[in-house]
């Protein structure tokens, strides 16, 4: 029997996981559910199932209606009785709520949760495919999320580091001086494989699931390659510069010392300090953490802004669209665009160094 993958068994648990969550909703979203899996990954049903879940709960706590009985056994009937009224609510629910304290925590325990203008357009879109599903279906009489409007996107400027930026954010993870004294006795265990993710982030663009998902067989050091596996589950082979094979090849040297603490994570390519396969949330912790010393007045830092960094100086360097895009793993090239083609701040200096205006006369100088 061929030994199962990182990316296979993350996708069992993600397929298990929704399985578990669909027990407790109405039977429709599990039929819903279903009806998707031939054309989205796990995650992608899993991030639906995530949305269908908030918005039961929503309906169970605020509307009187469905409190009388508990999800699972809401009907078709009951999926009438939603109105745009309730949905518009959950609109405005979504800006602010709170999740159920878990076993052993306190009511001031509850966990205070809130969606952004993304967050909210997400949800309310899974709720629109929900229900459009059920009105396509005829088993509902109309489709009232219809009638729900969508919040307006704002567009933000894309959070990056500049050459002088990321110099510092190397040197900080090379050396750890500025590190404290707890965060430098870890330092001197993870120096080499910090190192050698920030690299890979800055010199490839990879995307944190990507990385985590490495495994020592899929690095080519000679041709200076990786093999990846993208979101929708595509292999893709992945170069970089001399810069990250020479900060691989000193980890890869470190990695092979190691043995892992099971064999499910023998292969794995990156190990955390339990010697096990380090984890997404483990890698932004890291990022956060050295970005925190080096580049302080950006605090939104995270593993995704420095695959930012990487498009932003791609596309300045050949102003290239659909290379960004390749490299990225972009499949619709309008993504890419609408996010990197912006002016770069050296561009905006230069437009600056480049308008000349009249000096005031020496004599209204004084």
């Amino acid at each position: 029997m061929p030994e199962i993958t990182y990316q296979e068994r993350i996708n069992a648990e993600r397929t298990e996981k929704v399985r578990r969550m669909l027990r407790e909703l109405p039977p429709s979203c599990t039929d819903f559910i279903n009806s998707i899996t031939m054309t989205t990954s796990p995650l992608t049903r899993m991030a639906y199932t995530i949305d269908l879940q908030t918005f039961c709960d929503y309906a169970a706590k605020e509307l009187p209606y469905f409190s009388t009985k508990t999800p699972a056994a809401w009907t078709d009937d009951d999926m009438a009785h939603f109105t745009a009224r309730d949905l518009n609510g959950y609109a405005d629910y979504l800006t602010l709520y709170y999740k159920d304290a878990s076993i052993g925590e306190t009511v001031e325990q509850q966990k205070v949760l809130r969606n952004h203008e993304c967050g909210v357009m997400r949800k309310l879109s899974s709720l629109r495919s929900y229900f459009d599903y059920l009105f396509k279906m005829e088993r509902i009489p109309g489709n009232v999320a219809a009638l729900v409007s969508l919040p307006k996107l704002h567009e933000k400027p894309i959070l990056h580091l500049i050459g002088p930026e990321i110099e510092r954010l190397l040197a900080v993870a090379d050396d750890g001086a500025e590190l404290t004294a707890a965060q430098q006795r870890f330092h001197a265990h993870t120096r080499k494989r910090d190192y050698a993710i920030l690299m890979l982030f800055l010199g490839t663009g990879i995307r944190v699931s990507e990385c985590v998902g490495i495994d020592i067989g899929d690095l080519d050091l000679a041709g200076k390659a990786v093999l990846v596996t993208r979101k929708g589950g595509n292999q893709v082979i992945l170069y970089y510069p001399n810069e990250v094979a020479e900060a691989l090849k000193s980890y890869l040297e470190e990695r092979k010392q190691i043995q892992p603490a099971t064999k499910a994570d023998e292969n794995a390519l990156f190990l955390s300090l339990q010697r096990k396969r380090i984890s997404q949330r483990a890698v932004q912790i890291m990022v956060k953490k050295y970005c925190s010393v080096a580049v302080p007045l950006k605090k939104r830092m995270s593993p995704h802004k420095l695959r930012s960094t990487y498009a932003t100086r791609l596309y300045h360097e050949t102003e290239d669209i659909y290379l960004v895009a390749d490299a990225l793993g972009h499949s619709d090239v309008n993504t890419t665009r609408r996010h990197y083609a912006a002016m770069s701040d050296q561009r905006r200096r230069d437009a600056a160094r480049n308008v000349h205006l009249p000096s005031l006369p020496e004599d209204a100088q004084k």
